[in-house]
């Protein structure tokens, strides 16, 4: 759980990356086109996150809600997903990235679990960005899930119900190794939290920018850094004067 005192460093930057699909209809394109087009962008932050002093960067890559798109678009973007582990593992790891995949892996296919399982296994000793992709994630799934794992503990007497607190609620999720997002920046204009994070994000700093993500660029992440240290940060204590 996030230290309470006032934060003003972006340790932990959460981004939901919106607007793909959109930014290549505009253009006359096939939808996956936007998301190719994302990879590089999802590249480009990747490698500027550690100049800025951000130690955790967390992606929001594919939500639970998103199987709801046409067949031809979720299997395009597992496909994506696959090319670009493959492509990009050994640059993260000589890069000293560390990287982790948060969500529910069961309904992803056996090639995709594997690379991402091989991708974790070959950055696990990294100790520079901690780099976290959400893939098939849906924050009440991952509470829900939470939940779950703490019952079958209490079934079998491992946990009373006395013993439960926020910080075990926090220890069952999955981001149980980070620390809670200070900033959360969703891009392509729409204001909604789209059940990323509700549970660790509580007391984040939310930006929304109107640039689509294939749009975003290192110089626009720069400015929102900028903003977000201007901010008073009081997680529900008052100013002091």
């Amino acid at each position: 759980m996030q230290n309470t005192d006032q934060v003003t460093h972006a340790d932990h930057v959460a981004v939901i990356m919106d607007g793909n699909g959109r930014w290549a209809t505009a253009r006359g394109l096939e939808r996956l086109k936007g998301h190719v087009k994302g990879v590089d962008r999802v590249r480009d932050v990747v490698r500027a996150a550690p100049k800025f002093g951000i130690d955790f960067l967390t992606v929001f890559a594919f939500s639970t809600e998103n199987w709801k798109r046409s067949e031809r678009e979720v299997t395009g973007l597992m496909n994506l997903f696959k090319r670009y582990i493959r492509g990009e593992a050994a640059t993260l790891d000589e890069d000293n990235v560390r990287v982790r995949f948060i969500g529910d892996r069961g309904p992803l296919d056996r090639k995709l679990r594997s690379l991402m399982d091989e991708l974790e296994r070959l950055t696990e000793t990294n100790t520079g960005l901690k780099l976290t992709i959400a893939l098939n994630y849906g924050g009440r799934d991952e509470i829900t899930r939470a939940v779950g794992r703490i019952a079958k503990a209490a079934k079998m007497g491992m946990i009373a119900p006395e013993d439960v607190s926020e910080q075990m609620i926090s220890n069952f999720l999955d981001t149980s190794e980070l620390p809670d997002p200070d900033l959360v920046i969703r891009t392509s204009g729409e204001c909604r939290t789209s059940n990323f994070l509700p549970w660790q994000a509580c007391y984040a700093e939310y930006v929304f920018t109107d640039t689509a993500w294939p749009d975003f660029t290192v110089a626009e992440m720069v400015k929102i850094l900028t903003q977000f240290r201007a901010r008073d940060r009081r997680f529900g204590a008052v100013a002091l004067k």
